[in-house]
């Protein structure tokens, strides 16, 4: 069982890390504001999964072995790097619409909705590193089974990530009529965005394997 003091520091972590801004919830608020709150609600589920599988792997020790294994682990930081990039582009070319645009994009299945907010997640090579570097920091083994306080500690984050991006999708249309009153902090947001994503994309590439 994890300890209640360490429970809440992890928490607290957990909630620093998911009002960051990065590509889960550009993905998120793009799809609610031009396609609803279904829509938004059906990515969130894929994010969510994104989250499961790479708790599961922190747990079960694949994370280590993925971080262990150099081409494994470039392999899946050059894909979120290349991935960061084009959602910069996308955010800073001129004929770009802002991401909170409300303008109707082409409606995607509820398949692909899920489909691509998985991915948008496990893209992210720093989701893998959290989980590697993080998690165990907050596990006691004196406190019982490691395997249960590292899926306790990986629930908690999740749970965190799942409300705090609910809240965003409930959010993203007041949002985005916000920025369409005011185009300049449109123009702030959009190059924001834009430069956020090219430098951690930059940053990815540069670093090396730990």
């Amino acid at each position: 069982m994890v300890d209640f003091s360490q429970g809440i520091a992890f928490a607290l972590i957990s909630l620093a890390m998911v009002l960051t801004p990065g590509p889960n919830m550009i993905y998120l608020i793009s799809r609610s504001v031009s396609q609803g709150k279904s829509a938004g609600l059906i990515s969130l589920a894929g994010v969510a999964t994104g989250f499961v599988f790479y708790m599961l792997c922190a747990s079960l020790g694949v994370t280590a072995l993925l971080m262990a294994v150099p081409y494994a682990y470039d392999t899946l930081r050059i894909a979120g790097a290349l991935y960061l990039l084009w959602l910069a582009w996308n955010a800073l070319r001129s004929n770009a619409r802002p991401i909170f645009s409300l303008t109707a994009l082409h409606q995607d299945s509820a398949l692909k909705l899920f489909t691509m907010g998985c991915v948008t997640n496990l893209l992210n090579p720093k989701i893998a590193v959290m989980y590697l570097s993080l998690l165990p920091q907050f596990i006691q083994p004196h406190h019982g089974s490691v395997l249960a306080q590292s899926l306790q500690l990986g629930l908690i984050q999740i749970f965190i990530s799942v409300l705090i991006n609910g809240v965003i999708v409930f959010s993203a249309g007041t949002l985005a009529h916000f920025l369409q009153q005011k185009p300049f902090w449109a123009q702030i947001q959009k190059w924001l965005m834009g430069t956020v994503l090219a430098a951690l994309a930059i940053r990815i590439l540069l670093e090396s394997r730990r």
